[in-house]
């Protein structure tokens, strides 16, 4: 008579350290990390001191108002405190940000040839459905939405939009960092100024999709698998 095999799932932590270390793109990542975090330490005045932080978006940008981190101006022990919360918190992000990774890695390797699918490719929309078919996602993708939204209603009918880029940009962090440096150049040619916003609405749009199907793929990666009847 078959009977259903229960095999033990292994705790969320566990699975998310396994896809953080499981590849060469996520430990890379990782060491990538370790200087960039070494630097805001030992360096917290210099240039590429703020590199951690920009590594581990957009997570890290969550508590970017609370002045907490090297060179904050806390003293005794609250800036103990305060420090230990940073590297904690920029620890866990780069956690995250190389289980995506690794989630990633070990998704391109199943279309490679020999592969556990072999040499078939997907098409456009089995790329982007990650970024849809879970709750994390879809939510990351509504925040986009918003941020993005409100820069536009800003820009372009608001008198003063003032800093209102500064949340899409956050938002969709790492690469909407690159939309920035790609619209930036029209902002200086008045005959084109008004394609700025649109040029940076364009690449932060595109940067939270990618974003979202990171998430997505780490969603699905993370996922608990339903045990199979064992005969």
């Amino acid at each position: 008579m078959p009977t259903a095999s229960h095999p033990r799932r292994e705790p969320l932590p566990r699975r998310l350290l396994a896809l953080a270390a499981g590849n060469w793109l996520a430990r890379a990542y990782l060491a990538v990390f370790a200087v960039s975090l070494a630097v805001t330490f030992l360096a917290p005045d210099s240039p590429f001191a703020g590199s951690s932080m920009l590594l581990t978006a957009p997570l890290s940008f969550l508590p970017v108002f609370v002045p907490a981190g090297p060179g904050a101006g806390i003293d005794g022990v609250a800036e103990v405190a305060a420090v230990a919360t940073f590297a904690l918190w920029h620890l866990l992000c780069a956690l995250v940000n190389a289980a995506a990774l690794g989630a990633l890695a070990t998704r391109s390797a199943a279309f490679l040839p020999g592969g556990a699918r072999g040499a078939r490719r997907p098409g456009v929309r089995a790329l982007l459905a990650p970024a849809v078919d879970n709750w994390p996602a879809r939510g990351y993708l509504a925040v986009v939405a918003v941020a993005l939204g409100f820069f536009l209603c800003a820009v372009f009918v608001l008198p003063d939009p003032g800093f209102a880029g500064i949340y899409p940009l956050m938002a969709t962090a790492p690469l909407g960092f690159v939309a920035l440096a790609v619209s930036s150049p029209a902002e200086f040619l008045s005959s084109a100024a008004w394609l700025s916003p649109l040029v940076f609405s364009l690449g932060v749009a595109l940067s939270g999709l990618v974003n979202a199907v990171l998430l997505g793929l780490l969603v699905r990666r993370l996922r608990p698998r339903e045990p199979h009847p064992a005969a």
